[in-house]
Parts: C-alpha cells; structure tokens; sequence
C-alpha cells in the first residue's frame, strides 16, 4: 500500500473541521469534550470558553450541568493537569497514563515520596474515599492517620497534588462535587456507580489512540505521548500501541510535508480533498487547538513565538488562529477582547475577524468573569505544552 502523502495545510484545514471550529448545529458540550478526548480544566472559565468556541449556540453552565449529572468527570489526567473527560473515555485514557509508572520513576521519588509510601498512601485513600467525599483537608488527614505517617502531611497540603495524581491515574481518585469553593475528591466507583475500572493499557490505546488521531492527526507516536505524558510513556509499549493499529488496519502511515506521521484509515479520503479557508477563531488559554500537538509544533506557531504562547509558570495564551495556524494572542479588557497580530504571519481577513471579535464581546458581556484574561498567575499544577 502507497504511502499517502499529504501537506500541512491539508492536514490544518481538515483538523479544523474536526476540532468543529465550523461550529456545527447541535453539539452539545459532552459531544464537544469527547470529540477532543479531554479538555484542560486548572482554569474552569478557559474549559467553559473551549467548548463554547465549537459550539453555534453555547449554554452558559453546560460543564457545570454535565459534571453533576454524571456525564463528565474531572481528575488530574494528562500530563498530570486537571482535565475534564466523558465517563466513558476517563478510565482508557487512565490507563494508559497509569501504565507508564511514572511514580516509581527515581526523579519522582526523588522530589516526592518512595514507592513504598506511595503505595502507603494508595491503600489509605481507598479506604477514606470509600462511599464518601472528603476535601483535601479531610482526605490528608485521613491518610497521615491511617498510615501514621506524619512527615506525609507536608506533601498531602502542596497546592501541585503531585502525590494524588498517581492515585488519579490508577483510577483511585476523581474530583468530587465542590463544597462551596473547596475541592473535594471521592472514589470513582462512588461517584460513577458503573465504574468499570481501568482495562488492560493494550485495550485502552486501541480506544484513545484512534480516537486522538481524529481530532489531532494525523500525527506521531512521539507527539501522542508529548500530549499524553510529556513522553513518559515506555518506549516499546508506545510502538506497540500503534503498530498493533496499523496491523489491524485502523491506522496507516501517512506523511506531512515529507515527515511521517499516523491517520486513521478511514480519514485518508477527507484529509485527501481538505482545502483550507479564511475561517478565523479566537480561542482561550489552554485551548486543545493548541495543546493537542504542542507549542512546539512549528506547523502551528511559529519558533520565534513560542514564548509568547508558552508563558512562565505554565500559562498557555488565548490566541488567534487563521487557516488553522497561530498568528497572534489576545486578551479581554473591561470585557473586549483586544487581539495583538503578528505581522510576520500575514494578513488576516478584517471580516472574519471581526465578526469573531463580535461573538466573543457578546460571550463575555453574559459574565466578564466567565473567560480568562490572556496572562496571569496559573493554579498549582499548569501546563507546560
């Protein structure tokens, strides 16, 4: 079989459909996070904001709404951060975040706890989190008794959660309703009475993986993993994943402008026949479009702009993107979104443009709270794509 050769503004033009930046009728948000796998949520407004981009008609508190009835679930996911994912997705993507072992790492145990006290606190919060929801307060006390070990105490209270997120990944721990502003956290099993548990990681790529490749292909090995783990996963476990899919014919080697990457066959006809337009979106901080493939993508943004999308201590920026790429950030001011251009990047239409501007001034006139600013102090835990 030939291998099919595509360029990057096929593949951009057909992604944009895919990360329904069109904004087909009728997507509600759970459709919107399970057609992008997850979606960051350290930032709540910016996860409320991603959604409402790929939406025609956006419901304020649909996240909210979809989280108390079961439909999402938030829990320190990928690339250990706070994502929201559908109840059906989280425990494949679990696994496969969990079979890296990256807390048996020696750096890990290093800067945190040993293994042994990690498998301590494992055994203690799935006894405290049995049929109940504990705040973090609640949770740390609990453990530091129940394993008597008072030097723990520390590492419970950081602000990163580095210790919890293990627990997370080994489906052991999910974000439980808020108590008015304190998180609380819970067993999956008590939150989702049809918790299936974490399968086989062999069974959870052949879900995540073609399933990542729809939105963010085609791609490769190494760029699934960035997004995944920052490239923790096992070497030989991560080929696998995808030769077995290639096997099976699910996938098929493609490459992008000469470089070689995965789609799903059955993509290859619409990445064939994608032709870019002049849609033009603004999308917020910690957007997918950018996440997905990394800020080091230079298909996406350019080498020299890294770091104005890249920022210190985590923070991703909204940004404006034509023709699938980045050409500039924005920020709203007293509830306007004001956008800083890239000249180098060309001209971006003044229509679609501002027609965007519109949309978003309307968005951010229903609650100016509700969307970011383009910088700022991120949480405990940020991205760092």
């Amino acid at each position: 079989m030939a291998v099919v050769k595509l360029t990057a503004d096929q593949v951009l033009a057909w992604r944009t459909g895919r990360h329904l930046l069109h904004r087909p009728a009728g997507m509600t948000s759970v459709d919107v996070v399970g057609r992008l796998v997850a979606v960051q949520a350290q930032v709540a407004s910016a996860a409320e904001q991603a959604v409402a981009a790929r939406q025609a008609d956006p419901r304020p508190g649909a996240l909210a709404a979809a989280l108390a009835d079961r439909r999402l679930v938030k829990t320190w996911a990928m690339r250990g951060t706070l994502h929201l994912l559908r109840v059906e997705d989280a425990p494949a993507c679990l696994a496969l975040l969990a079979a890296g072992r990256f807390w048996e790492k020696g750096s890990w145990q290093r800067a945190f706890v040993t293994v042994a006290r990690m498998s301590a606190i494992a055994e203690a919060a799935a006894a405290a989190l049995n049929g109940r929801m504990l705040t973090r307060e609640q949770l740390s006390a609990e453990i530091v008794d129940r394993t008597g070990d008072r030097d723990l105490a520390d590492h419970l209270a950081s602000g990163w959660g580095a210790v919890l997120k293990p627990l997370a990944w080994q489906g052991l721990l999910v974000h439980g309703p808020n108590e008015g502003n304190r998180v609380t956290f819970t067993r999956p099993d008590t939150l989702l009475p049809d918790w299936p548990g974490l399968p086989d990681p062999d069974e959870a790529a052949a879900r995540v993986v073609p399933a990542w490749l729809g939105a963010y292909g085609p791609a490769s090995a190494e760029t699934f993993d960035q997004w995944l783990s920052r490239g923790g996963s096992k070497r030989a476990a991560l080929r696998g994943w995808f030769t077995r899919l290639v096997e099976a014919g699910e996938l098929a080697p493609v490459t992008v402008d000469d470089r070689p990457a995965y789609a799903r066959a059955a993509d290859l006809d619409g990445l064939a026949e994608a032709r870019p337009d002049d849609v033009v979106r603004l999308l917020p901080a910690f957007d997918q479009w950018v996440l997905g493939p990394g800020t080091k993508d230079t298909t996406i943004i350019p080498t020299a702009r890294r770091a104005a999308v890249s920022r210190a201590a985590g923070w991703i920026s909204p940004v404006v993107v034509h023709r699938g790429r980045v050409v500039g950030t924005w920020e709203a001011r007293d509830g306007e979104p004001v956008v800083d251009l890239w000249p180098e990047s060309g001209p971006v239409p003044a229509e679609p443009l501002d027609a965007e501007r519109a949309r978003l001034r309307a968005y951010l006139s229903g609650g100016a709270d509700s969307l970011p600013a383009g910088g700022g102090t991120l949480p405990a835990g940020g991205d760092d794509a």
